[in-house]
C-alpha cells in the first residue's frame, strides 16, 4: 500500500456525516480513491475507513465522535486496519482527536479532500497523519466522483466557504471564506453527471446566492442557472440555501422563465424578530422577509418556499419568540424546519448574555413545529385536485412513492400512488393529488 501499484484491491469505505456539501466531498474522495486503484466497499468489509465528519452543532459533533468510536471497533472484530477522521470535526479539533482517540490513524481537514489518496498511503506506511491546513477545498479541475445516493439525483457544489459571519455559526472557521467555482468548470461537471444518468441537479453552497460575487466578471447565480438549464437530458434544476438578502430580481426572473428550474426555493430565514435578527447578524429585518415572500409568490405562481428557523438564540424573550410564531401564521410557508440554538465555542453568540435554558429551547421548538405542521397541512390540502409531475423514488408495499418539484430529497415529503404499469426509480410520471397530510400527499396516475 505504499505505492499506487499496491493500492489495487485495497478495500476502502468512505462514511459521510452531515450536510449535502459534505456528501459532495465524500463522493469526490471516493472518486479519487477509486481512480487510484482502491476498491470501494462497506465499512463492514473495509481495510480502511474514512469518516467525513460534521461539527456544525453539538449534536453533530456527538454523532461524529460516536461514529468514529463505533467504527473503530472493526479494528478488533473485522478487517479494518486504519480509521481516519476527515472533514469539519477534524478541521476544528485535530489535536484533541489525535490526543483523546488513540484508535485514530489520522485526521484530514476540510482542505485535504484533494490529497486523500496520499493521506491514506501515508497512514498505511505507519504515519499518524495530521493533514490539516487552511480550511475548505476548491479544485482547479473537475474531479472524479462516485455518487452515493440515487443515480438520477446529484448535488453540484458551486462554491466553498462563507463570508456572512452570522453570530452563531462556525462555518467560516471550518470552511474558510467564500470562493466560487468557475462556471465553465461547473458546466463540465454538470455535463458529466447528466451524461451518467442524472436527471435532477441540486445546486448547493453555504450561500448559493453569493455565487460569482468574487469572480469579478459579472457571473452570478442567475446566469449560472440559465446556462445549466440548457443542458440536454436534464429534467430538474433545484436551488438550496438561498440567503434572503441575496435573492435578486434577476434570479427570480430566471426561476420563472426556465421550465427546468424547480419552482422551489430553500431560504434559511433563521428568525422573524428584528431584535433577534440583529443579534444574529443576519442583514435582513422582518419587513424584508415579508416583502420577499410576497414578491416571490407574485413573480412565480406555484412556488414552494421552504425555510429553517432557530429557537432559543441568546436573549430570545417570549415576546420575540411570539414574533416568530406570528410571522409563520401570516406568511404560511409551505415547508419549515426548526432547530434549537447550539452554543458553539469561538462564536460571538457563545459570549452573549441571556443564554436560554435547554428546557425552554425544547418547549419552543415543539410549539413552532406543531404550528408549522398545521400550516403545512393547509398548504398541502390546497393542492388536492391538482396534477403534478412526480419523480419516482421507489416502492412501499403496493404503493409507489416519489417527489414533486416542490420536494427536495431527504428533507421534504413524498407523493404515494399506485400503478398497474411497472415503474422504475428515476421515472417521471403525472399524478393527480387526491389526499393530503402535513408532509406527504397521495394521488392517482393520470
Amino acid at each position: 500500500m505504499s505505492s499506487a501499484s499496491k493500492d489495487n484491491g485495497v478495500r476502502v469505505a468512505v462514511v459521510n456525516l452531515g450536510c449535502d456539501k459534505n456528501r459532495v466531498d465524500s463522493e469526490v474522495m471516493s472518486g479519487l480513491l477509486e481512480e487510484a486503484g482502491f476498491q470501494l466497499t462497506s465499512e463492514q468489509d473495509a481495510e480502511v475507513i474514512i469518516v467525513n465528519t460534521c461539527a456544525f452543532i453539538l449534536d453533530a459533533k456527538k454523532e461524529s465522535v460516536e461514529t468514529l468510536l463505533e467504527l473503530a471497533g472493526y479494528k478488533d472484530h473485522g478487517s479494518c486496519r486504519l480509521i481516519l477522521a476527515a472533514g469539519c470535526l477534524a478541521q476544528r479539533y485535530a489535536d484533541e482527536l489525535l490526543r483523546e482517540m488513540p484508535e485514530l490513524d489520522g485526521v484530514i481537514g476540510t482542505g485535504g479532500v484533494g490529497s486523500i489518496v496520499e493521506s491514506v498511503r501515508r497512514a498505511a506506511n505507519g504515519e499518524r497523519v495530521r493533514e490539516v491546513g487552511p480550511p475548505g477545498f476548491l479544485s482547479p479541475r473537475v474531479l472524479p466522483r462516485v455518487l452515493s445516493g440515487a443515480p438520477y439525483t446529484a448535488y453540484l457544489k458551486i462554491a466553498e466557504g462563507c463570508d456572512n459571519r452570522c453570530a452563531y455559526c462556525v462555518i467560516p472557521d471550518l470552511r474558510g471564506p467564500h470562493r466560487s467555482r468557475q462556471p465553465s468548470q461547473l458546466f463540465r461537471e454538470a455535463e458529466q453527471l447528466v451524461a451518467g444518468g442524472v436527471r435532477e441537479l441540486i445546486l448547493v453552497a453555504q450561500d448559493t446566492t453569493r455565487y460569482g460575487s468574487d469572480l469579478g466578471d459579472g457571473t452570478n447565480l442567475a446566469s449560472l442557472v440559465s446556462r445549466l438549464a440548457d443542458l440536454d437530458g436534464l429534467k430538474w434544476l433545484r436551488l438550496l440555501y438561498c440567503h434572503p438578502a441575496g435573492i435578486t430580481r434577476e434570479l427570480v426572473e430566471a426561476l420563472a422563465r426556465e421550465p427546468k428550474v424547480c419552482r422551489y426555493l430553500d431560504i434559511p430565514m433563521q428568525h422573524a424578530s428584528d431584535t433577534v435578527l440583529r443579534r444574529m447578524g443576519r442583514k435582513v429585518c422582518r419587513d424584508d422577509l415579508f416583502k420577499l415572500v410576497d414578491f416571490l409568490r407574485r413573480s412565480t405562481p406555484g412556488l414552494v418556499i421552504r425555510s429553517t428557523f432557530m429557537v432559543g438564540f441568546p436573549g430570545e424573550t417570549e415576546a420575540e419568540f411570539e414574533e416568530l410564531l406570528s410571522f409563520l401564521r401570516e406568511v404560511r410557508l409551505d415547508r419549515a424546519g426548526f432547530f434549537a440554538y447550539s452554543r458553539e465555542e469561538g462564536t460571538a453568540a457563545a459570549r452573549m448574555p441571556g443564554q436560554v435554558p435547554e428546557e425552554l429551547k425544547q418547549e419552543r421548538l415543539a410549539r413552532a413545529a406543531a404550528l408549522q405542521r398545521e400550516i403545512s397541512l393547509l398548504r398541502n390540502r390546497a393542492r388536492v385536485g391538482s396534477e403534478v409531475t412526480v419523480l419516482v423514488e421507489g416502492r412501499r408495499g403496493e404503493d409507489y412513492f416519489g417527489r414533486t418539484e416542490g420536494d427536495a430529497p431527504d428533507i421534504d415529503g413524498y407523493v404515494f400512488f399506485q400503478s398497474a404499469l411497472e415503474l422504475a426509480p428515476g421515472d417521471f410520471i403525472q399524478v393527480r393529488i387526491t389526499r393530503a397530510g402535513s408532509y406527504d400527499l397521495w394521488g392517482e396516475i393520470t
